[in-house]
């Protein structure tokens, strides 16, 4: 399926409301348990994880990182860097921007079955490969994110004479 069948809407993510969110889910995954270890899946998880590990005070960071977008067109997972632990991620925290579909957290899943799983958003198919998220939106819309976008001029409908 193509993005023009796929994603029927589009939502525009603000830096103020990423940073937003970001601060809720931190808030959320406080007590939970000490986190020894951030995870960020590069490159979408990347500043919610900047941001989630200054709230929490997590001093170890580190990425994981996977290919699955082309534009946007979801394909299959590609491991670019690998992440391992002896624990299998026992009180690590992964953190991704969006959980779509769920194969890259299935691939990430499968390389630290026990680290707790996050995203800011999340859409009905990936929803069961993660613990918590902030909010749901609809499985057609494309997220737009404030690092995959920049401000231009808009015409206006009418102009001045």
């Amino acid at each position: 399926m193509g993005s023009e069948e796929r994603y029927h809407k589009t939502c525009s993510i603000s830096w103020e409301k990423i940073h937003q969110d970001c601060k809720i889910l931190a808030s959320r995954l406080h007590g939970i348990r000490k986190w020894e270890r951030i995870v960020g899946i590069a490159r979408g998880g990347l500043i919610p994880s900047a941001i989630i590990a200054r709230e929490l005070s997590i001093k170890l960071v580190d990425t994981v990182c996977i290919s699955s977008y082309t534009l946007r067109t979801q394909g299959k997972p590609n491991i670019l860097k690998d992440i391992q632990s002896p624990s299998g991620g026992r009180d690590w925290l992964i953190i991704d921007d969006l959980v779509d579909t769920g194969k890259t957290s299935q691939v990430v899943r499968s390389l630290l079955p026990n680290a707790y799983f996050a995203t800011v958003y999340a859409k009905p198919e990936g929803r069961p490969f993660v613990d918590t998220f902030i909010m749901e939106v609809s499985q057609d819309t494309w997220i737009l994110f404030p690092w995959d976008a920049e401000y231009t001029y808009s015409k206006p409908l009418v102009e001045d004479a």
